[in-house]
């Protein structure tokens, strides 16, 4: 009977260590989703041959300004106000096809 109140015992401790283990997991990645909340808010900046560089986010198929820094987006607005030229991409004429060449 001893050696099972031992054994049980050292079960019990291993549980409580694991638990411990798991609280600090926890707090440490609260604490890194707090700052990945507090860092998206910010555009993330970089040095590049000396200098601080905006960094621009990885984007997908679909492309949205949402996903622009704020700096960005802010020269986006200033440029299309700027300039009816300036449309995107997407609202820009597309080139024609060009005429079919004769055969030899």
């Amino acid at each position: 009977m001893d050696a099972f109140a031992e054994e049980l015992a050292k079960q019990l401790a291993e549980v409580q260590a694991e638990r411990e283990e798991l609280v600090i997991a926890e707090r440490v990645l609260n604490r890194l989703a707090e700052q990945d909340r507090a860092a998206a808010g910010a555009p993330a900046v970089a040095r590049m041959a000396g200098r601080a560089v905006l960094l621009i986010p990885h984007h997908g198929e679909n492309p949205d300004e949402a996903a622009l820094p704020d700096d960005y987006r802010k020269i986006l607005a200033i440029v299309r106000a700027s300039s009816p030229a300036a449309a995107p991409a997407s609202h820009a004429p597309q080139p024609q096809d060009p005429a079919p060449h004769p055969q030899p």
